[in-house]
This record gives structure tokens, sequence and C-alpha cells, in this order.
């Protein structure tokens, strides 16, 4: 595992210091965050905090922990190895409830979950179009829970599933065929590998409302150290937002330092589709801030998590995350600054 330990402080970090409240009296308390993959665009607001000294100014000296095929940083965080970590969507959570794992969510970094299915330009007319026809490639985890909404609530059928191994040449050499995927990531693959820009359905723009790329953490370090969480919160919030509207070189090149197989292309591109489909900052964020949840939106996904047969009914899952260090604001006065909206 590589780590990146804080930087340079840059221009952002300034205005971090007047948008991070009542962190300044930490004393440079050593933290991990836990990613859960290889370094990439899809983390540039936690390098940018780093890097430009965003997390130090209000006491924090991060260390970021990549993930990978070999690597489980969720196990580390319930070992009490790191302090945080960032999940994937809400199911996670809503999974170590049910084992009475005090797992707990503090923010919400991706307003949108990155999931798409993509399809050969064309091919079909709509989302809904593909449901009883298309054969869709679909790893085992989607299967077991966003298709089984997808089932649930579009008719979309077991038997239209393939199996699908992260290879994208079953997907080029059949014209009918859809893939899963991230936004950011499988559509530029397909682009390089298949000459073509295929058609890109976000299933959060069809009803998918987990939040994603979540920060979680264990519920002892919100009893006895909400200082660091309200920090390590806020600080990302802003990360994000230098990150996504601001010099984010530094932050690139951290990331390239710790994944060398990471190409400026893909940094790009990534940036490119999280602005265009709204992925980190769309929604309640705008008002609310960077990493912004809702009682309400996290209801909505826990009931179709429900009704799609994926998780029990019954369970409270206010249990599972806490607003108290979110949807205040913080990182607005940083947007305004740098695009003047």
């Amino acid at each position: 595992m590589r780590t990146v330990s804080k930087g340079a402080l840059l221009g952002g970090a300034a205005l971090a210091l007047v948008s991070i409240s009542a962190g300044g009296s930490l004393a440079q308390e050593a933290v991990t965050f836990g990613t859960n993959w290889l370094a990439q665009a899809e983390h540039g607001g936690y390098y940018q905090a780093v890097a430009d000294g965003t997390y130090k100014a209000c006491g924090l000296d991060v260390t970021i922990v990549p993930g990978g095929p070999q690597v489980n940083n969720r196990a580390l965080m319930l070992a009490g190895k790191i302090d945080f970590l960032m999940g994937g969507n809400m199911l996670q959570a809503f999974f170590a409830l049910r084992e009475d794992i005090p797992v707990v969510v503090v923010a919400a970094d991706f307003q949108k979950e990155p999931q798409v299915i993509i399809t050969h330009p064309g091919k079909y007319e709509s989302f809904e179009a593909m449901a009883g026809t298309a054969p869709l490639l679909i790893g085992d985890n989607g299967f077991a829970s966003y298709y089984q909404w997808m089932i649930s609530e579009f008719g979309f059928t077991v038997e239209q599933r393939r199996p699908y191994t992260f290879n994208p040449a079953p997907f080029l050499a059949d014209p009918a065929a859809g893939q899963q995927g991230y936004v950011t990531s499988e559509p530029y693959a397909v682009e390089r590998a298949g000459g073509f820009v295929p058609d890109i359905y976000l299933i959060a723009d069809h009803g998918f409302s987990t939040y994603a790329t979540t920060v979680e953490t264990m519920a002892d370090t919100i009893a006895n150290r909400p200082e660091v969480v309200k920090c390590f919160v806020e600080g990302s919030a802003i990360g994000w937002t230098n990150y996504l509207y601001g010099d984010n070189s530094a932050a690139n090149d951290a990331i390239k330092a710790a994944n060398p197989e990471m190409t400026d292309e893909q940094i790009a591109f990534s940036i490119d589709k999280m602005k265009e489909y709204g992925i980190v900052d769309s929604g309640d964020s705008e008002t609310m801030g960077i990493g912004a949840m809702t009682d309400e939106r996290m209801t909505d996904f826990y009931q179709k998590m429900v009704k799609a047969g994926v998780i029990e009914d019954g369970l409270d899952i206010k249990k599972t995350y806490t607003l108290e260090f979110v949807n205040k604001g913080v990182g607005l006065d940083v947007k305004k600054k740098l695009t003047g909206n």
C-alpha cells in the first residue's frame, strides 16, 4: 500500500482557513483514511485536501491508504487500524447494522451513485427499453444489489443478465449488449478500445437514490473524537470543491504518484464526467455543501431496497448515519470565489 502525506499549502487552503470553523484548536492529530480502490480522480477531493493543506488548516495530519485487489481497508477500520473509510453506497452501512457492527456514515461525498449501464450508440431509445430484451453484462455484486432494483422497478429479468468479468470484449463484440460500469471509467475504456462513444444510462438518474463515496467511521470515533470527525468531513468537502473547481494539479500529481498506471487522460475524463452528471455536486449539495445527506433520501433508498428484496424491512437505519457534521454549507464560499456562482 502506498500513502500520500500532507503537502504544500496552496491557494485553495487559504479559502479553507476561513471555511472550516472551530477546528483550529486541534494539534495536528494524525489520522488515516482508507479508500476503496487504487488512487484515481474519484478520490480527488481527499488528495486535494492533503496536498493543499486543507486538513492541516484544521488540525489533521491525514495519510491516505489506497485500497486495491489485495487490500481490505474495511477490515482495517473495524480493527482500529484506520480512522475513516471511503464506503461505496448506503447498502454497506445497512448490512453492517444488520450484523450489529457500529459503523456510521458521517458524510456522503457523492450525491449520486456513479453506476451506469452503457450500450452501443443508438441501440436503445431509453433505459426502460432495455428491460426484458437487452443482454446485460452485470457482475455478481451488481446483480445482488442494483439489478434487483432494476427488476423490481422496471421489469428487467434474471434471464437477460450475463456474468460480467470486467473485460469489455464481450460488450464490444455484441451490438445488442449492455454493460455495467462507472460513468467515470468504463465509457472511457470503451471509447479507447472500441472507437465509439457509448450511450450512458446513469442509474441514479432513474431512481437509484443511494448516496455514494460515503465517509464511514466507528461510533466510538464520533463519541470520543468529534472534532476530528468534524475537521475531516469539512476538510473533505472543501477538498472536493477545490478539486472540481480550482487548481487540482497537486492532487493529480499525488494520485499519479500513488498509482503510476493512472494517466492524465483518464483523470481528465473522470473529472469531466463527475461534473457533467453531478456525481459530487448536485441537488442538496448545491445549497448545503458537498457531503450533504437527508433523512428523506436515506428512507427512500432503504424502502426501495426492501421492495427489491435486497435487505429486510424493520431496520432502524438512523443508526447507520448522522447529520451532525454535514449540511452546514461548508465549501459554498470557496465554490463562489472559484466559479462566481
